[in-house]
């Protein structure tokens, strides 16, 4: 009975997560002190860990992220994976060529033990003319490989994931055209699972139905792929609609149980059931009909794709942690808290360089026309010109790795602006006495850092930093 009860609350808060019907907080557990109940779970007592397993949604999202992060920090401990676990922590260097990150990316660490890849990975890059970037190793270099695979691998040119009509990713189903392409899948997973196991936000919009497979959610008892049809394509949703209430007879509708496509210029046949070609739809058979379509689009026809993207993310991200959360909720801990910028948050975490400091004339403008000035819509141009993503992290700016910074730069435009890692480094600590007023504000995302010129009119930095945040220019991954 109490299983029962769980599997009919969680279909109800499933359904509230794809559409909002009960007010903010319906579902949070009222009478319990989140304290009190977290510092239960600390002490393993049974209660409160049966609760969280099996109605996760009764706690405070906010406090289902600060858990998931604690569980990592433990197991990151256990692995002997930090400093304070281990003198020397476990680390992997890579060499990279920037004209094949993702290529070289894939060949040193699709093979390395889970374990391996949850500790220290350091990149060292190899330019376009074949020689070392000289620089300081740090976790900005890895943020930017990372970034970089993910975005070259996510891109629908490569034909690994395809866009829904709403910009949302998931497995094509012509992937296969790849001879590896389910090792780049595994690979692409496990390369997402790094990015959320050291809270890096990267800006991946997935189609929630492929997300709720990741998640475990297709695993519920009480779920159904028709509901979630709707985000992969809200056409055939409305077409097998048609199909569950037309009031004639279905068969005159001349339906099988069979799908016709078009796969790169040849129609292709798919059979829903054995022999589905000469099986007619019928008013008797319409509800199997729909739902068994819905199941070939969202979990048949990617089948394998998601079987080693889920393979690779949960290698790397333990499928319990998952389970504190929905599906819209694992978008969330991926691409970051989808709310208004807090602008007063992230000057409060933000780290100054080359004569800047909080109380600067140019950084005291900054903020102001951050906060009274730039549209919401502006103001996650801005996150993204400088962080790549629009979104902040879960918990706020405190927890974006690196933290954000802000360099003063005095260049002119003559001079040599390129960004390897040892020029970014360099120019932490420099100012170099050129006019800057013709100057674009310029970012190296893997940093975190915006490089703002020393700009003697607070207009010129409003235009100047709107101009290039709108149209990302200036932009320069280093």
């Amino acid at each position: 009975m109490l299983q029962l009860f769980c599997d009919c609350m969680t279909h109800y808060v499933t359904r509230d997560c794809r559409r909002t019907y009960t007010p903010q907080g319906h579902w949070l557990l009222k009478d319990v002190k989140v304290s009190t109940f977290m510092a239960d779970l600390e002490k393993s007592r049974k209660a409160p860990q049966l609760l969280l397993q099996t109605m996760p949604h009764i706690i405070p999202h906010e406090d289902r992220v600060r858990l998931f992060r604690k569980y990592i920090t433990n197991e990151k401990t256990v692995l002997g994976l930090t400093e304070s676990a281990c003198a020397s922590p476990q680390s992997t260097l890579i060499t990279v060529h920037r004209s094949r990150i993702v290529e070289d990316g894939y060949r040193q660490l699709a093979l390395l033990p889970p374990q391996g890849l949850k500790g220290v990975i350091r990149v060292r890059f190899i330019n376009e003319q074949g020689l070392d970037e000289a620089g300081i190793d740090q976790d900005g270099v890895f943020k930017e490989f990372l970034e970089e695979s993910i975005k070259r691998i996510f891109d629908p040119a490569l034909n690994l994931f395809k866009v829904t009509s709403e910009e949302r990713l998931y497995p094509s189903p012509t992937s296969y055209l790849q001879d590896n392409h389910l090792q780049l899948f595994e690979f692409v997973g496990r390369m997402l699972g790094k990015a959320v196991y050291e809270g890096i936000v990267v800006d991946v919009p997935f189609a929630s139905f492929f997300l709720s497979q990741v998640s475990g959610q297709t695993a519920q008892a009480l779920y159904s792929c028709v509901d979630e049809l709707p985000s992969l394509d809200p056409e055939l949703y409305r077409s097998l609609s048609y199909v569950k209430h037309y009031d004639g007879d279905v068969s005159d509708l001349d339906l099988t149980f069979s799908l016709d496509e078009d796969s790169l210029g040849k129609l292709v046949t798919h059979e829903l059931v054995a022999g589905g070609k000469a099986v007619p739809v019928t008013n008797e058979n319409k509800i199997n009909y729909i739902h068994l379509m819905a199941h070939f689009r969202m979990h048949l026809q990617i089948k394998d794709q998601t079987s080693a993207f889920i393979r690779g993310f949960r290698s790397i991200i333990n499928p319990d942690w998952l389970s504190l959360f929905s599906t819209p909720e694992l978008q969330r801990l991926i691409s970051g808290d989808n709310v208004p910028l807090d602008m007063k948050d992230l000057r409060k975490h933000t780290q100054y360089y080359g004569g800047f400091h909080d109380s600067h004339r140019v950084v005291g403008w900054l903020w102001d026309i951050l906060e009274k000035d730039f549209t919401e819509e502006e103001k996650g141009m801005f996150l993204k010109f400088v962080t790549s993503c629009s979104k902040p992290p879960l918990l706020g700016f405190a927890h974006l790795e690196p933290p954000f910074s802000i360099r003063c730069v005095e260049v002119g435009d003559d001079e040599d602006t390129g960004d390897t890692i040892g020029s970014v480094f360099r120019g932490f600590f420099t100012i170099r006495k050129k006019d800057p007023q013709n100057r674009l504000p310029t970012s190296s995302t893997c940093f975190n850092l915006l490089k703002l010129p020393n700009y003697q009119k607070k207009s010129t930095l409003r235009e100047k930093l709107r101009y290039a945040v709108t149209c990302n220019t200036g932009f320069e991954l280093s």
